[in-house]
């Protein structure tokens, strides 16, 4: 059992038997009356948020949830295939399931696939990964007084902000967690 002590950005609980994610907290001491937290949860089953107040000291569940590592091997329209890196069982996901997770998965990529009560509700992607850049315009020198950027299309789909330098076929480096170019891969 967690504690609202325990509680920090990314913490997975659950509440009348459902698994939330914490997205934001706030600890309050009032001038008077006891100390509580005001919580953001997201539902890990449907995506819905809920604000939540917890008295200081309140006790809430660990879900019943498993992590494994599973290789990303194709996509079939709507579909995603994994395969368990211990089991060599296969799975098929949804991209309702994925989230945003699809515009930064390639083949061959390992990821984290949350299982709550033996069934699939979410993946979980690196925080960083490597895209080839299959198009974008050319950048010319001059257009600007400092640092401009442009829109440039990854081989997974997924459009990017990136410095004017950068052209096709280069290799980039890209946070997943807020979408956005980091550097160029040598």
């Amino acid at each position: 059992m967690y504690q609202t002590s325990d509680f920090r950005k990314g913490l997975k609980i659950e509440i009348d038997g459902k698994p939330f994610i914490i997205v934001d907290f706030l600890h309050v001491k009032p001038g008077k009356g006891g100390a509580f937290v005001r919580t953001k949860l997201k539902s890990l089953l449907d995506g819905s948020v809920l604000d939540r107040t917890f008295r200081s000291g309140e006790r809430v569940e660990k879900p019943d949830m498993e992590e494994r590592q599973m290789q990303f091997l194709y996509k079939e329209e709507d579909q995603y295939c994994l395969m368990d890196s211990e089991t060599y069982e296969q799975i098929m996901l949804n991209r309702d399931q994925f989230g945003d997770a699809v515009n930064y998965i390639k083949e061959e990529v390992t990821v984290t696939v949350l299982l709550h009560d033996g069934k699939a509700i979410g993946v979980e992607v690196p925080n960083f990964v490597e895209l080839k850049v299959v198009e974008t315009e050319p950048g010319v020198k001059g257009d600007t007084a400092s640092g401009g950027s442009k829109s440039a299309r990854l081989e997974t789909g997924a459009v990017v902000n990136v410095p004017l330098f950068i052209e096709k076929d280069e290799i980039l480096k890209i946070d997943t967690r807020t979408g956005q170019y980091v550097e160029r891969v040598k």
